[in-house]
């Protein structure tokens, strides 16, 4: 059983910067793919990063490429978001996920933290 809790969401204007950070529980963390996702208001689950055990291979949802980077600290148990150039169409829960089953953009993850908000104004 893996524990996630996300934290770090807010409020911010467009344009400003966001660091979401997604605390693990579990014992052989550096080896999860550890994955973020968000939900908008009337809409689905969406991928929007993805990084390996030892941080060294990313992956990012096209719409988020060049504005969010994805990290980890093993020794820490922790992963993070960085979001800057935000939009208003940024804005949703955002959730970090792990143990993916099979390919890490598309497929089921097992464990989900409870999901953190991000409110950008125009």
């Amino acid at each position: 059983q893996v524990q996630l809790v996300e934290s770090g969401g807010g409020l911010v204007q467009a344009g400003g910067s966001l660091r979401l950070s997604c605390a693990a529980s579990g014992r052989h963390f550096s080896n999860y793919v550890m994955g973020w996702f968000r939900q908008a208001p009337g809409k689905g689950r969406e991928f929007v990063a993805a990084i390996n055990g030892k941080g060294d291979s990313t992956d990012y949802a096209d719409s988020m490429k060049g504005r969010f980077t994805i990290s980890r600290d093993n020794a820490k148990r922790s992963v993070y978001l960085q979001m800057n150039s935000l939009k208003p169409e940024d804005t949703a829960v955002y959730y970090c996920a792990t143990h993916p089953r099979g390919n890490w953009v598309t497929g089921m993850y097992d464990y989900w933290g409870q999901g953190t908000q991000v409110t950008v104004s125009s």
